[in-house]
């Protein structure tokens, strides 16, 4: 007699499952014996896809926090001075250079001045002087090249690495290559203020990895957490009768998973269910910043942006590994008929990111933190022409030179990387692109961007496509 309870699965193998079943056991048996009863039993259980894994190279960068100025800030205004352009002010500039996206007319100097900084005595405009205040800790690379001069685009190049295809986003390759060290928490969170962006979710997309590896979005301008992230609370079920919920739903998940050889669309709708009920507790805590001191809020600041970027040194420190802060979503650095719009979007970030370097090393996580900050493209050194052909007092996208600055996480300090021109339009000296960028915040992390690969339609791709060198010259 059959001291096994009956179960209906059973009675309806397929003759796939017969042969896999017989065929596959006595081989399973020693194999056991090989490999260990104890990693035997584990390979049977669920996989945990955001598991904490350590990088193949020895990366200095455990964690990132992306800094993305949605819209495309002026360079030749913030990080990367020109003063040729307040001789020719009024001028057509004695160059040829790539048509834009809009008609641009004479050159348009900065209406900011730029002032040197600590021992490095790199040059910063008054737009950022708490951030100028940290210069010697920033790499800035003036020579940024991105490959159209179109917001939609420029975006998908910079957070997913191709300009057409849909391609997961560096937040994606980064947590499926290392996991995250909070299984409470996603692995990777994006926080816009307002709403989506342009693109929207695709900017966080995981693309063809596991969907458990796609971004969780934020909506920052909430402080009440049942609104920063949505159904966090279940108004009609306690979490006892939850949990019963979900324990059911697993067991029929994995009996159903059985048949599919560990699918990893399957398990990453298991892994969702299960975060979302973990987060119930840890993420109330995470997002609370009134549980910070007084003196921690002050450093940051008022506003949206200075409260999202204390929760993001609050996510980091609790193991989350990738936290990418929007800015300019609802309000972007899109100033094609004032450019001095620039400075009250400036003043939303200067003191939040400056506090957010002090604040990381106080906690001795600095130097371990990958710090990004820039936007989609540059702006043209020229002023923006209407349609009727009259000056503005704007600036048009600029893809062809641009600037974006590192810190953290085995970066150099205190160093200026490239050059535009004498007028700021074009990268001329030590050019990088978007590829390069990404294959040094790879490197940074331990990864070898050739090799940090994904198998998908039977191709091998990766977050650099055949592209992409590693920026040596900016590694600590």
């Amino acid at each position: 007699m059959s001291h096994h309870p009956l179960r209906l699965d059973d009675a309806f193998l397929t003759k796939r499952d017969f042969l896999r079943r017989c065929g596959m056991g006595m081989g399973g048996i020693g194999l056991a014996g090989l490999i260990g009863e104890t990693e035997w039993l584990n390979a049977g259980d669920s996989i945990q896809p955001l598991a904490p894994k350590h990088p193949p190279l020895p990366g200095k960068a455990k964690r990132v926090v992306h800094f993305f100025l949605n819209g495309g800030p002026s360079h030749v205004d913030t990080f990367d001075p020109k003063p040729a352009l307040a001789r020719y002010a009024g001028k057509s500039l004695p160059m040829d250079y790539v048509k834009t996206e809009r008609k641009t007319g004479a050159a348009l100097p900065s209406p900011w001045e730029f002032r040197k900084y600590g021992r490095s005595g790199i040059e910063i405009s008054d737009l950022f002087p708490k951030i100028g205040q940290c210069a010697d800790d920033l790499a800035i690379i003036r020579s940024m090249q991105a490959e159209l001069p179109n917001h939609e685009p420029s975006l998908m190049l910079m957070n997913c690495g191709d300009a057409v295809q849909s391609r997961p986003s560096m937040g994606s390759w980064v947590t499926y290559g290392l996991g995250t060290e909070n299984q409470n928490l996603p692995g990777f969170v994006a926080m816009c203020p307002g709403g989506y962006p342009i693109k929207e979710a695709e900017n966080w997309q995981s693309g063809f990895l596991p969907g458990v590896f796609q971004g969780t979005f934020i909506d920052s301008q909430h402080t009440q957490v049942e609104k920063l992230i949505e159904h966090i609370r279940n108004d009609y079920t306690s979490q006892q009768v939850q949990r019963q919920q979900l324990d059911l739903l697993r067991r029929m998940n994995l009996e159903h998973q059985k048949r599919r050889q560990q699918d990893a669309r399957l398990e990453a709708r298991i892994q969702s269910f299960e975060l979302a009920y973990r987060m119930q507790m840890d993420a109330a805590d995470a997002f609370d910043v009134t549980r910070e001191p007084v003196a921690i809020r002050e450093m940051y600041g008022n506003g949206v942006h200075a409260r999202q970027t204390l929760i993001a040194r609050r996510l980091l420190e609790r193991g989350v590994r990738f936290v990418q802060l929007w800015h300019g979503a609802s309000q972007p650095w899109d100033h094609h008929s004032d450019i001095g719009q620039h400075a009250k979007l400036a003043k939303d970030l200067d003191q939040p990111v400056a506090a957010l370097i002090k604040d990381l090393k106080q906690r001795g996580m600095f130097e371990d933190t990958l710090i990004i900050f820039g936007g989609e493209f540059g702006r043209t050194p020229t002023v923006e022409l209407n349609d009727a052909g009259k000056e503005t007092k704007g600036r048009d996208h600029n893809p062809f030179g641009f600037s974006m600055w590192l810190a953290g996480g085995g970066v150099k300090k205190g160093t200026v990387h490239g050059a535009t021109d004498e007028f700021g339009f074009k990268a001329v000296e030590n050019k990088v692109h978007v590829h390069d960028l990404h294959a040094t915040v790879l490197h940074l992390l331990g990864f070898n961007h050739e090799k940090f690969t994904y198998r998908y339609a039977g191709r091998d791709f990766r977050l650099t496509d055949v592209y992409g060198n590693v920026v040596k010259e900016i590694l600590a």
